[in-house]
């Protein structure tokens, strides 16, 4: 296919997804990054081997499949003209991104109840690679949230129709791939 040919329209689409993914790939860079440096890092003697991940982080992860799922409801109710359904699924996927938050610093304090910090004397390298990854994820679902607020003023707004998609399909699939992202960091860490 020639990327040049097409409506104005669909070239704008093109580029619009292409500039996602180029994005995308640069946040899976980085993390693939982190990830490297913590298993570089875990032959340290310093390293904590008898560390284990708090219960919140498995319930967030379910928090967060589940938003992609309602997500995924959403779209095919777009698709199908029912916005009341499109509406409540919204709402649920943006609920459910800040139960995600909320579990995770949960977490977060879980792991400070239990003696390990971030910095200072009682800090180890295993817990400061756990707090940088999973804040850099957060930043990322704190763009996510954002992501979704657009999605729903939009839909509000009645933007999205069956035929005009692009937007909501752009902002999905940055929900997605957090999520994805982040069933990637869950695993990592959960059994690494």
């Amino acid at each position: 296919m020639d990327l040049t040919q097409g409506t104005e329209q669909e070239k704008t689409a093109r580029s619009k997804k292409m500039m996602l993914w180029f994005g995308i790939i640069s946040m899976v860079m980085m993390f693939a990054g982190l990830t490297s440096a913590y298993v570089v890092s875990s032959e340290r003697q310093d390293w904590l081997n008898d560390f284990t991940l708090p219960a919140s982080f498995i319930w967030s992860t379910l928090a967060i499949v589940t938003s992609s799922i309602t997500l995924f409801i959403a779209k095919k109710q777009l698709r199908a003209n029912n916005r009341k359904g499109a509406t409540y699924s919204l709402l649920a996927t943006l609920v459910l991104g800040v139960i995600f938050v909320g579990l995770q610093l949960q977490g977060f304090e879980d792991i400070i109840n239990l003696g390990f910090y971030f910095t200072g004397s009682e800090s180890s390298i295993t817990t400061s690679f756990i707090y940088v990854l999973v804040l850099a994820h957060l930043a990322h679902i704190a763009a996510g949230l954002i992501v979704l607020l657009v999605l729903i003023y939009n839909h509000f707004k009645q933007r999205y129709t069956a035929e005009q998609m692009l937007g909501f399909e752009l902002g999905a699939t940055f929900w997605h791939f957090v999520d994805v992202l982040w069933l990637y960091l869950f695993v990592f860490l959960y059994f690494f």
